[in-house]
């Protein structure tokens, strides 16, 4: 089922719906169905499964030279996907990227999720690589998420790559990203907003936002977006707070604000453990709020682990 569908049954209930990252290469599936077993008696509609572009490594020879390589340490997205739906008989949303995959690259993957009933996609540019200061699209390969979004929405209408029609139209739900703080790379929130105008307007059917602390920036993220002409479902990201070191990692790597309440909480406790508990009762807050405020999911990363999940939702649902 589409997840614009979920919403539109649940009649103005807030949903529940979290984001696991698929297992390293070489490492088994079932630590990733202990963390979600946990979860499933929330009944979440759906499951976001992260993709992972390439990264390199390096082997050396025994003339000292060095080899570059390139490899994906964490396969199978759509895969892991297809066997959550089966384990569970929930609905999946692979992440599909710009970053890494050619367009035909894409299209694989697409008619691959069209076989295995897998009705919504989330579709992202994707980060830049570790060597990269800056993202640089893969030869053959998108440069925008809008492009990937309208690669999606062809799908949709029977119009594959090289002008390819068929009868059998795809019918994919599509997500995108939204950034209530503005993306790192924006100029300004206002040129951001446009850039997710250009998304919608391509095909999108739903926003997922970046994660926030501040839930007065995500209600003025959502007046303004529906002021650019924005009238899709913007669900709200929600990531607890988990180490002392999560202050200066999510704003380097996110370029987002804590609020001062929030990191004097932080700062005064002992160990990591006093940590994990203040994100976990801030993101209580934060939910409960947002929930009675009427947003239409609620949407936690989890990042591979469950517990502090678990916490807060059982608050909260």
């Amino acid at each position: 089922m589409k997840i614009t569908d979920h919403i539109k049954n649940a009649k103005g209930k807030t949903l529940f719906s979290f984001e696991v990252v698929p297992p390293k290469k070489g490492n088994n599936i079932e630590e990733l169905y202990r963390n979600i077993d946990p979860l499933m008696e929330f009944n979440p509609p759906f499951i976001d499964v992260t993709t992972s572009r390439e990264e390199y490594y390096y082997i050396e020879h025994p003339n000292g030279l060095l080899e570059k390589k390139v490899t994906r340490m964490r396969p199978g997205t759509v895969g892991i996907c297809a066997a959550i739906q089966h384990k569970y008989k929930v609905d999946t949303v692979p992440h599909v990227l710009c970053g890494g995959f050619s367009k035909e690259e894409t299209e694989y993957l697409l008619v691959d999720c069209l076989y295995l009933g897998i009705d919504n996609v989330m579709a992202l540019r994707g980060d830049a690589m570790k060597e990269q200061r800056y993202f640089q699209p893969t030869e053959g390969g998108h440069t925008y998420a809008t492009e990937l979004v309208t690669q999606i929405s062809n799908l949709n209408k029977g119009i594959y790559l090289n002008g390819i029609a068929a009868d059998h139209k795809a019918n994919f739900c599509i997500g995108v990203a939204g950034y209530p703080e503005k993306h790192i790379e924006a100029p300004s929130l206002t040129s951001d907003l446009a850039r997710l105008k250009e998304k919608v307007d391509a095909g999108a059917d739903y926003v997922v936002t970046q994660m926030f602390f501040d839930n007065q920036k995500y209600f003025e993220f959502v007046e303004k977006a529906k002021e650019a002409g924005i009238n899709v479902p913007i669900i709200p990201g929600i990531k607890p707070i988990a180490i002392k070191k999560h202050l200066n990692l999510l704003s380097q790597a996110f370029k987002i604000d804590f609020p001062e309440e929030l990191i004097k909480a932080v700062e005064s406790c002992k160990n990591n453990n006093e940590v994990k508990q203040v994100g976990i009762e801030w993101a209580i807050q934060q939910s409960k709020e947002l929930k009675a405020a009427g947003v239409p999911v609620l949407h936690y990363y989890s990042m591979g682990k469950s517990d502090n999940i678990v916490k807060v939702i059982s608050e909260v649902f």
